[in-house]
């Protein structure tokens, strides 16, 4: 059962990790998931405090997800649809096979969407720049947090492998 568990949670870290790209996926809680899958394992033992502080954090993070693709967006006189389009663009872009499509694909679609909002061109350049660089910032901010959860799962378990081989 032990090592159903580790899977199950290292499953979890690389969905963590996906998610830190993917809107779909909440990267961050979906990592510190892996972590509380670790700790109901009889090998590996995670303090409450730990839990608790990396359930914040992952929770902060989460939240700032949505804040800070706004105000680059906002500070920039982007709109609604040019976050919506950085998000298509995203999607499109990791689907696409096309260099560099997960970088290309939201700004191509934060350009779109403020196109579609106004057709004055530079300013939706630049707008569609703020967008760019919220979800930018957005992104790796989860990112590392779902790095830095995988590094604590790898060195808990590791401090503890003999046990399960």
């Amino acid at each position: 059962m032990e090592i159903v568990l580790v899977f199950l949670a290292l499953l979890l870290m690389i969905l963590g990790i996906i998610g830190s790209f993917l809107p779909v996926l909440p990267g961050p809680l979906t990592s510190w998931a892996g972590l509380l899958v670790l700790h109901f394992t009889d090998g590996v033992a995670l303090s409450q405090t730990f839990l608790i502080v990396t359930l914040l954090v992952a929770v902060f993070i989460y939240i700032l997800d949505y804040i800070i693709p706004a105000i680059g967006t906002k500070r920039f006189g982007g709109s609604r649809m040019g976050m919506i389009g950085t998000t298509i663009g995203l999607i499109v872009g990791l689907l696409a096979p096309i260099p560099f499509g997960i970088i290309i694909g939201p700004f191509i679609g934060a350009l779109i969407g403020e196109m579609l909002h106004r057709n004055d061109f530079n300013k939706a350049l630049k707008a569609a720049f703020g967008s760019f660089l919220g979800f930018i910032a957005s992104t790796f901010l989860k990112f590392i947090v779902a790095v830095i959860y995988l590094g604590f799962f790898i060195v808990k378990l590791s401090e503890h492998n003999a046990q399960w081989f």
